[in-house]
């Protein structure tokens, strides 16, 4: 009976050995003799002593953080640009037989693919249209690393660098274009204030008694305002025919006496050729 314990430990240890348990999100890829056989898990796995060996991979997002990457663009403004990139495997035999590493390799195309892509649009672009930016690392890097059996998820920009000198001139540029909008605002103002004055004045012509009732209403407001003046209405007849001036008194009313002006009349120069002087008359003929 002694003599049979060494074979039982010795399968009992084999028998520990060769088992292995994936949980949901592993998978494990079977080694024969050198060979792929298949892509086991989850679970309880069973692997052949000496003969098997088995390589696991998570299934599970990944977040690559992508360094900051000195970049050139289109318009010759150095900038520097980090993202971050989310993948997962999806194929674990390839992952394992197309790459050595396909973490590293992840994280060296991903720094290229940022660079090449930030280096062929212009600053603004990349500023105002960050999407198309990621979209089209995304695009390049799922091109690229399909074939190892890894699937980029979603690529994004994480940080711009700027120069101080182009933050200078951009708040410039800012500040330049708020004074613009400032300064369309305020003529649009003054042109739809002018256009409302040109139409009460033309209502005002047309119809003289609204000028009556505005006079009345700012008298109105002058009495809420000033409660120690005192006000005294004047007809506005009187005050058009003040302004008028005399020439006008004659067709003011039956009842207004003509002026001086409109009794004098028009004086007649004559030149007396025997005395050769200028002699001035009052109307009618020489």
């Amino acid at each position: 009976m002694l003599a049979f314990l060494p074979i039982v430990a010795i399968v009992v240890f084999l028998l520990v050995t060769s088992l292995r348990v994936l949980n949901e999100y592993e998978r494990g890829v079977i080694f024969r003799l050198g060979r792929v056989i298949e892509a086991k898990g989850p679970g309880l796995i069973l692997l052949f002593p000496i003969i098997d060996r088995m390589t696991k991979l998570s299934l599970r997002t990944f977040a690559l953080d992508v360094p900051n990457q000195d970049v050139i663009t289109r318009d010759n403004v150095s900038i520097k640009v980090n993202a971050v990139v989310y993948f997962r495997v999806v194929d674990p035999i390839k992952a394992i037989l197309e790459v050595e590493d396909y973490m590293y390799a992840t994280s060296q195309i991903s720094q290229t693919t940022l660079r090449s892509v930030c280096g062929g649009v212009e600053l603004d672009e990349i500023l105002a249209h960050r999407d198309k930016v990621n979209e089209q690392v995304q695009a390049i890097l799922d091109l690229h690393a399909g074939p190892w059996g890894i699937k980029v998820a979603n690529v994004e920009l994480k940080y711009i660098d700027l120069p101080q000198e182009m933050q200078r001139a951009m708040a410039k540029q800012a500040e330049a274009e708020r004074e613009r909008r400032a300064k369309v605002i305020n003529a649009e103002g003054e042109y739809q204030a002018a256009t409302r004055l040109a139409q009460a004045a033309m209502i005002i012509s047309e119809r003289p008694e609204a000028l009556q009732l505005r006079y009345l209403q700012t008298m109105r407001e002058m009495a809420a305002e000033s409660h120690a003046s005192t006000i005294l209405p004047i007809p506005l007849d009187f005050i058009r025919a003040f302004f008028n001036g005399p020439s006008h008194a004659a067709s003011a009313g039956p009842g207004l006496s003509p002026t001086p002006a409109a009794q004098t009349q028009e004086q007649v120069k004559h030149v007396d050729p025997k005395a050769g002087r200028l002699e001035t008359t009052p109307g009618g003929d020489a």
